[in-house]
C-alpha cells in the first residue's frame, strides 16, 4: 500500500465529472487500499478518487471503525435537513457550516462489484454526502453562503502555498491542527 497525495482546491480534476467503474481488476483494488492508506495517514473519515487525481466514481470511508468502499455511489433517499461542520482533505485547514440531508440511503457497489444499500445519519451521512459530492465535481465550499465562500477563498489564497503543483503531501502521523477528522 502506498500514501497518495492530495489534490487541493485548484486542481481541476477537483471539479471533473467521474467516469463509472467498471473493471474490479488489481488496478481497483490496490486504489482502494492505497486510498484507505491516504485516508487514514490523513486523519481523515473519507476520501474520493479525485482528490488523489483519479477520475474514477470511487470513494472510501471509515466511520466509527468501519469501512466502506462506495463504488458508483448514487443517494437512492433523502430526508431531513441538518447543519454539520465540514472541512476537507483538499482544502486543509478551512471549515464551514454546510446543510445536508439529515437522513440518506445510499445505493453502490463493494469492492467485489456488489450492490449493497446503507443508511446514513450523523457523521456517516455527511460523509457520504461529502463524497458524492467529490464525485460530482462540487467540494463543501459550494454549500457555503455567497459571503463566507468568498472569505474561505480569500483564506485558502494563503494557505494554498504551502502546497506546491497543488498537491498535499501526507506524513503519516503527523499531528492534526483541528479538534475533528476531516472529511
Amino acid at each position: 500500500m502506498a500514501v497518495l497525495g492530495i489534490r487541493v482546491l485548484g486542481d481541476p480534476v477537483l471539479r471533473q465529472m467521474t467516469t463509472p467503474v467498471t473493471d474490479f481488476g488489481p488496478g481497483l483494488q490496490q486504489l482502494i487500499d492505497d486510498m484507505f492508506e491516504t485516508m487514514h495517514a490523513a486523519h481523515g473519515v473519507g476520501l474520493a478518487a479525485p482528490q488523489v487525481g483519479r477520475t474514477e466514481r470511487l470513494a472510501v470511508a471509515e466511520v466509527k471503525d468501519v469501512p466502506y468502499v462506495f463504488i458508483n455511489p448514487e443517494i437512492i433517499e433523502r430526508e431531513g435537513k441538518l447543519k454539520w461542520e465540514e472541512g476537507c482533505l483538499s482544502i486543509p485547514e478551512l471549515y464551514g457550516d454546510v446543510m445536508r440531508s439529515k437522513r440518506v440511503v445510499v445505493q453502490a457497489l463493494d469492492r467485489d462489484g456488489k450492490t449493497f444499500e446503507v443508511e446514513g445519519t450523523e457523521l456517516l451521512g455527511v460523509c457520504m454526502q461529502h463524497e458524492i459530492d467529490h464525485l460530482d465535481g462540487k467540494l463543501f465550499i459550494d454549500h457555503l453562503s455567497f459571503l463566507k465562500r468568498q472569505r474561505a477563498l480569500a483564506n485558502w489564497e494563503q494557505e494554498k502555498v504551502k502546497y506546491p503543483n497543488l498537491i498535499r503531501t501526507i506524513v503519516p502521523n503527523e499531528a492534526l491542527d483541528h479538534d475533528d477528522e476531516r472529511i
